[in-house]
């Protein structure tokens, strides 16, 4: 509770310490969409390599609906949000059939094939993805084009997910999940099945990276293909194991640090990838239970 409670004071003062608003909400939608990934690889065992699916695809969803249709945010971050999830029901049920390896690379197939019909469909245009996508009013109310009102908005988001991930880790679900992970025979032995917890484990973290992804497509009022890229089903795996694979808190660090990164070593151009590569490899060889995952071997508390 201390922990969390520090979070949130970091996140509701840093606009006022002078860091910039739209900054700090990049760092909240990436940092809930690590914790939708940690969820399934920390906590399940089940290493995804098409994560970019859900995020992408509900970010062109809620687009979509926010531009084409005229809805209201909260009701297109809603509606994107469900198409993820019935993406990942359906997803899940192809890939949970294997393990290991062949799990990963059934996620990367099926991601390659969202990509390009991202690429592909007439509504996504292409390479130019969606742009001036409205923000629009809160519950017809509240102005999301003013930045304190969108900065309370995703905060409220990230929380509300960050907590639910929590509540979902912490109970029975998740304590049978975690224990398939570390003996799958073993649980199975005990009565429990554990294709139908992984499946119902893929379909969370599926609809959370959709709540995140959505998010980020209303701030930044546009979706387009490099969210969808495989290259950022990559990037979430660093940003866990970054942080701290298996922790609650590590997926938080890891994606802002990694957005950190991006942010102020912009001036790199694509230098940014050797630097981040070189920092993973760091971390690696020193912190090989991640930043948070260190520090909570340390001081003997799980984080």
């Amino acid at each position: 509770m201390l922990v969390f409670a520090i979070m949130v004071i970091i996140l509701v003062g840093a606009p006022l310490l002078g860091v910039y608003p739209v900054f700090m909400m990049k760092v909240m939608c990436f940092a809930l969409f690590a914790c939708a990934f940690n969820l399934l690889l920390g906590f399940g065992g089940l290493l995804s390599f098409g994560h970019a699916m859900f995020l992408g695809g509900a970010g062109y969803a809620a687009a979509h609906a926010a531009k084409v249709w005229g809805w209201t945010p909260e009701l297109a971050i809603g509606f994107a949000t469900l198409c993820t999830a019935a993406l990942g029901w359906v997803t899940g049920l192809l890939a949970i059939r294997r393990q290991g390896i062949y799990f990963a690379m059934i996620t990367l197939a099926l991601a390659q094939m969202v990509f390009f019909f991202s690429l592909q469909a007439p509504f996504t245009h292409g390479e130019d993805g969606i742009q001036a996508v409205p923000r629009g009013h809160l519950f017809g109310l509240i102005d999301l084009s003013q930045t304190f009102a969108m900065y309370c908005f995703v905060l409220v988001i990230f929380l509300g997910g960050f907590l639910l991930i929590y509540r979902i880790v912490h109970s029975p679900f998740g304590q049978v999940l975690q224990a398939i992970r570390e003996n799958e025979p073993r649980a199975i032995s005990l009565g429990y099945d554990a294709d139908k917890f992984k499946h119902r484990a893929f379909v969370l973290s599926a609809t959370l990276a959709g709540l995140a992804g959505a998010t980020k497509a209303i701030l930044f009022q546009l979706a387009s293909l490099t969210d969808v890229h495989w290259s950022m089903s990559g990037e979430v795996v660093l940003m866990t194991l970054l942080g701290g694979m298996g922790t609650i808190f590590g997926p938080v660090v890891g994606a802002a640090t990694i957005v950190t990164m991006q942010n102020y070593l912009a001036e790199l151009g694509s230098w940014v990838t050797v630097v981040q590569g070189a920092i993973f490899v760091v971390c690696v060889l020193l912190f090989r239970r991640g930043i948070v995952g260190e520090i909570g071997n340390l001081i003997k508390k799980s984080l």
